[in-house]
């Protein structure tokens, strides 16, 4: 059996409850083992049609601080964001272990949880995208490429 190690993926500061709603939909079928909000609680939304809140826990931080200091045993944080630092996701290798931030659309991650941030990755195009179509092509990509024989997994 192939360890692919596992992930997660949150949102820091979402917008609209509906948006989470649907990440964490996308984040159950494609093996997320939890998701998580900094900064703001979540609402059960309609977006929501497989319940996933009872297959997949949500955790819930009240500041950056506190994420970072839960982050598990050898997990890397991979920062979504449009920065001219950023990789592109395309060239991007997953960590074996990894949690994917998101920001809130119209604000991103700020710059101090950027500068925390493992890696830091970048989606194509120069406009943000809808936050969870965002977070739903990055677990896409690293669910492909884990499935393949592509090299993705970092030590």
């Amino acid at each position: 059996m192939k360890d692919t190690g596992y992930y997660a993926i949150g949102i820091f500061r979402h917008k609209r409850d509906h948006n989470l709603g649907s990440l964490w939909r996308s984040a159950f079928i494609l093996g997320a083992k939890y998701i998580f909000t900094i900064g703001k609680n979540y609402k059960k939304q309609s977006s929501d049609v497989l319940s996933s809140w009872a297959r997949i826990p949500l955790f819930h931080y009240e500041t950056a601080d506190e994420f970072f200091k839960q982050i598990p045993y050898d997990c890397r944080v991979v920062g979504i964001e449009i920065d001219k630092n950023a990789k592109p996701l395309h060239d991007f290798v997953h960590p074996k272990r990894a949690v994917y931030l998101l920001g809130a659309e119209d604000n991103g991650l700020p710059r101090d949880v950027i500068d925390r941030c493992h890696f830091l990755v970048k989606l194509p195009g120069n406009h943000s995208l809808n936050v969870a179509v965002a977070g739903s092509i990055v677990i896409h990509d690293r669910v492909t490429k884990i499935e393949t024989d592509f090299p993705v997994l970092q030590k």
